[in-house]
């Protein structure tokens, strides 16, 4: 299939403007996705509608947890990503293409096909995760508009490096959007992640300003992204460019793919990275991967009372009522929030 966002360049190359790399593709070659081709000067997805998972899963999951929490989100992939992150945890899918000599698995399924096993599941959204959505871009944008005629929503879960023309294009149909902040400096993003810092920083903002619902991510690895430093500078760009409410999910590591002889993340250390974004000012910071840890609850940030209790991805009770604080009465940011 065609794909969208590029443009035709001299000598049968082309330039793809789906993400920020921006990539400049020779006849016969790939973009850093592995997933998108120039195929004579023509650029082809290559993942249309080849899913390689789809299935329900908890919102909390993705991690959502000031957007309809308790909810089901049916959740779909195909393999391919335009990072190289060394500590990826989906390796399998996401960097199949680059390590295994340009291979796409998937079984193909039609959108209204997912559309209606999201209805037949009792899913209340769709969320497009796993992998990165932006390189399957073609495909969650058919399925998005059709789940949008039928009453769901759509959420991404993405490393946030879409170009500013694929955010606007998909703007009509994304209803939230959990975004992995990796870190905060560009040299983890270009030696870590063979991208960049600047973009996803740019994105946040625009998304918050189009009236997205936004979560951020942050995976914690010890001595890489973990420093008290980094991490305040972090915590007060979310608190300054992204605003108090904005929820920081800050998850534990664990050695994976190319960063297996990285330890695992201290829980002192989220400990101590959900303290610096409550000083920062920040409303809601959460730790994740440690079920039954205080730190996966919601609190009202003005009167410190339990409102949303968690263990892993399970919701054991939600006190909020009418989108507030049944206690002091204060509004508790986020959409369909009340238990």
């Amino acid at each position: 299939m065609e794909a969208c966002l590029y443009e035709s360049l001299k000598n049968l190359k082309v330039q793809c403007h789906l993400c920020s790399h921006r990539c400049v593709i020779s006849e016969g070659q790939r973009g850093k996705c592995c997933v998108r081709e120039n195929q004579g000067g023509v650029l082809k997805t290559l993942v249309y509608g080849r899913l390689i998972d789809a299935r329900g899963d908890p919102i909390e999951k993705k991690p959502f947890f000031h957007f309809m929490p308790g909810s089901l989100s049916f959740s779909i992939a195909t393999v391919g990503c335009n990072f190289s992150c060394l500590f990826c945890q989906n390796a399998g899918s996401s960097r199949m293409p680059a390590d295994q000599n340009g291979r796409i698995a998937g079984t193909f399924c039609d959108a209204t096909v997912v559309v209606d096993e999201a209805l037949k599941t009792g899913c209340r959204s769709i969320a497009y995760t796993y992998t990165e959505p932006t390189v399957f871009f073609e495909f969650a944008m058919d399925t998005a508009r059709l789940a949008k005629e039928k009453g769901l929503r759509n959420v991404f879960v993405t490393n946030g490096f879409m170009t500013p023309e694929a955010l606007e294009k998909i703007r009509p149909c994304l209803d939230a959007a959990n975004v992995d902040l990796k870190a905060f400096r560009e040299e983890f993003y270009q030696q870590i992640c063979g991208a960049a810092l600047k973009p996803v920083q740019k994105n946040l903002v625009r998304m918050k300003s189009m009236g997205i619902h936004l979560e951020i991510t942050t995976l914690l690895i010890p001595g890489m992204n973990d420093d008290p430093v980094q991490l305040s500078e972090m915590a007060a760009f979310i608190a300054a460019d992204l605003g108090a409410d904005t929820p920081w999910h800050i998850s534990r590591f664990h050695p994976t793919y190319k960063l297996t002889d990285c330890p695992p993340t201290p829980v002192s250390s989220l400990t101590n990275a959900r303290e610096i974004g409550i000083q920062a000012g920040l409303h809601y910071v959460y730790t994740g991967n440690i079920p039954g840890d205080h730190g996966e609850n919601t609190y009202c940030h003005h009167c410190g009372k339990l409102l949303v209790e968690r263990w892993g991805y399970t919701i054991q009770q939600n006190r909020i009522r009418n989108s507030r604080c049944p206690f002091c009465q204060v509004l508790i940011p986020g959409i369909e929030i009340s238990g």
